[in-house]
């Protein structure tokens, strides 16, 4: 997919230090965008400007942690002045997987990180970012969201309700910032091979034996479809949700 993305374009990916986020950076940046690399390891992180630099684009580094109060809002700060006094895509794929699955074991921290993490830092983000966009007349804001979000699974409650509010997030967005020239649009990801994913180990493949493609995707993949929907070729598409999911939606 050749997907047009605006040369000299500014994008801030979250989460861009593994998996998803990474393939996003690369892809971005492999069609013309300066990437904002955002994450907490460094060393992850450093590794992402190599790839990136390899594939003939150019990045920066921009280290945080989405869980701390006050740090979406510095990050976004941060990467406008990185950018060059603007930010033209915001990647919204940072996220992470309660340490309690199932609910009877769940605790307040583990509530309060998820949220913070895949609820609180897009809004905070969105809200920090998107209305520079809306004066400008344009933007693109690509959430990632999973199937989990879609339908109920065991010891998904709670990563699948942050997934679930962050759609509609999507929508509201699309319709709030849309008039002003801003896409708002979400990718909902099925199981992905990554980092964040190894723990699952076999359970990843019995979940994504149940789809009709039947195996797990890979970080391209997800990221290819990201890319589109940040890209020029989907100028018409607003508030749309692209289940990337191998058909899991259809079953």
């Amino acid at each position: 997919m050749n997907t047009s993305v605006s040369a000299g374009s500014v994008a801030l990916v979250t989460g861009a230090t593994s998996g998803i986020g990474r393939a996003v950076a690369v892809s971005l940046a492999r069609r013309g965008a300066h990437v904002i690399v955002g994450g907490r390891d460094a060393a992850r992180g450093e590794a992402v400007l190599t790839a990136v630099r390899s594939a003939g684009g150019t990045a920066d580094l921009l280290l945080g942690d989405l869980a701390d109060a006050g740090s979406a809002p510095a990050m976004a700060r941060r990467a406008t002045e990185l950018g060059g006094g603007r930010i033209d895509i915001l990647v919204n794929n940072a996220a992470v997987y309660p340490a309690h699955g199932r609910t009877p074991d769940g605790t307040h921290e583990d509530f309060a990180h998820c949220y913070a993490v895949n609820v609180e830092a897009p809004f905070l983000l969105v809200a920090e970012l998107c209305p520079a966009m809306a004066a400008r007349g344009r933007g693109a804001v690509v959430n990632v969201l999973s199937m989990a979000g879609r339908f109920g699974m065991p010891g998904f409650a709670l990563y699948g309700s942050s997934k679930a509010a962050l759609l509609l997030l999507t929508k509201a967005w699309a319709a709030e910032f849309g008039p002003s020239g801003v896409r708002v649009n979400a990718v909902s990801a099925g199981p992905t091979r990554t980092e964040g994913t190894q723990p699952f180990g076999t359970g990843l493949d019995r979940l994504a034996a149940a789809a009709p493609a039947g195996r797990a995707a890979a970080p391209e993949e997800i990221a290819a479809a990201i890319t589109y929907l940040a890209g020029d070729d989907a100028s018409f598409v607003q508030g749309a949700i692209l289940d990337v999911d191998g058909g899991r939606n259809a079953t």
